[in-house]
């Protein structure tokens, strides 16, 4: 063997050594990256299993109840305008609480000297997983009747409900409601205590720094009965270039400094849409007295606005009378019928004037509270359920005979 071939064979030799070195260092090294894999996906599976155990966990304590819940006031306090505020945490602990779309309703059941009493009243703050909050107005007489005994259930609220106490209460429910994810622009307005569910949807809308073109109304009296006064304040310190808050007072107030109280006189109305909107492409949400919300409704249907975006709710009944063709209306549970002809409002106050007790929450077709089971005949609906109503059941609120009726009450 020459030199240069020993020299070459030494060459190959030490290649392959070092090939080999190297080999046998990748092998180990994937072995043992295998065994940092296998690892990393032990714990990731470790994870996954905690994460899903949490979010049933989650789902469990977070979901919409059945029946009724202990709820205990956590605290009451007094607002502007003859408004309380009631702030309620759930008395067996369990939470986050299950959320809400603003705009919904809380239902309570009460026992007020014997009696059962059903309300309902609209959430008026943000979803938030530690408590719900309501705003209940004290109803009190009408000034051309003030001899009028005042609201039942708002005085009970206001005069013997104290933090600590125990209410029950159904899970939040109701179709006035908004999505805040959404991005069409929106006319939110509310007169007095009607301001409530816009008021929930206002503040929701501000929490998730919503860039939804927002035009916000509230009408009040004067400054007196302004309840919201800090949440406008906090809405105007952040200089939203897509939030225009607009107050109407209808009466102000020596006081009441124009332009800085308030920014408009008299009340909220199609007029002042549309002086201020630059154009009726909005979503509109209205809550307040029944006269109120249906010249918003003409005037926004004469403006060109499509019914699908004309949304309210009414926090007090309006009832018309019509005229029913005759009818028999039998009460089995009651053992009681009457025979109806001629002007009537709903089946409820029908059986009210009868003494029969049927429950009932808001009356407006919209908590579900008073559905009760047609045993024959039909019913014809004055103004559309904003609920679904079960197959073979009726809204007693919202309704009346068409014919001969036996219900189940």
């Amino acid at each position: 063997m020459t030199f240069l071939e020993a020299a070459g064979w030494t060459v190959l030799m030490c290649g392959t050594a070092s090939l080999f070195l190297t080999i046998t260092r990748q092998v180990t090294a994937m072995r043992r990256s295998k065994e940092v894999f296998r690892e990393e996906m032990r714990l990731l599976r470790e994870r996954l299993t905690a994460v899903r155990a949490s979010r049933r966990k989650t789902e469990e304590s977070a979901g919409p109840w059945n029946g009724t819940r202990k709820f205990r006031v956590a605290k009451k306090l007094i607002e502007k305008g003859g408004i309380c505020s009631f702030y309620l945490s759930p008395h067996d602990g369990k939470l986050p609480l299950p959320s809400f779309t603003p705009g919904q309703f809380l239902t309570f059941n009460l026992n007020i000297g014997g009696r059962n009493e059903t309300r309902c009243y609209s959430l008026s703050d943000s979803p938030d997983p530690h408590s719900y909050r309501v705003s209940i107005k004290r109803c009190v007489p009408p000034r051309d009747n003030p001899d009028a005994p005042p609201g039942l259930v708002s005085s009970f609220f206001h005069d013997a409900i104290e933090e600590g106490d125990l209410l029950d209460v159904l899970a939040p429910r109701g179709a006035f409601t908004i999505d805040p994810t959404e991005g069409t622009p929106l006319v939110l307005s509310g007169s007095g205590v009607g301001v409530t569910p816009v008021l929930s949807m206002m503040k929701s809308l501000i929490d998730i720094k919503s860039r939804r073109e927002i035009y916000f109304f509230y009408g009040i009296r004067n400054g007196a009965e302004n309840m919201i006064a800090d949440d406008i304040r906090k809405w105007n310190s952040l200089n939203l270039s897509n939030v225009h808050v607009h107050l109407c007072f209808s009466h102000p107030l020596p006081e009441d400094t124009k332009g800085e109280d308030f920014q408009h006189d008299g009340r909220v109305g199609i007029d002042l849409f549309k002086e201020l909107l630059p154009s009726n492409n909005f979503d509109y949400y209205t809550c307040g007295p029944g006269p109120m919300m249906q010249s918003i409704r003409d005037g926004l249907a004469e403006w060109g606005v499509p019914n699908e975006r004309i949304h309210d709710e009414a926090f007090i009944a309006v009832k018309k009378s019509v005229d029913v063709k005759a009818a028999r209306v039998s009460f089995r549970k009651s053992a009681r019928s009457l025979q109806v002809s001629g002007a009537a409002t709903t089946l409820l106050d029908l059986a009210t004037e009868e003494g029969i007790n049927i429950p009932f929450g808001c009356c407006t077709g919209g908590c579900g509270t008073c559905m009760t089971a047609i045993i024959s005949g039909k019913v014809e609906y004055e103004s559309t359920p904003k609920i679904h109503v079960e197959s073979g059941s009726c809204l007693p609120c919202v309704c009346l005979p068409d014919g001969d009726l036996v219900l189940d009450a």
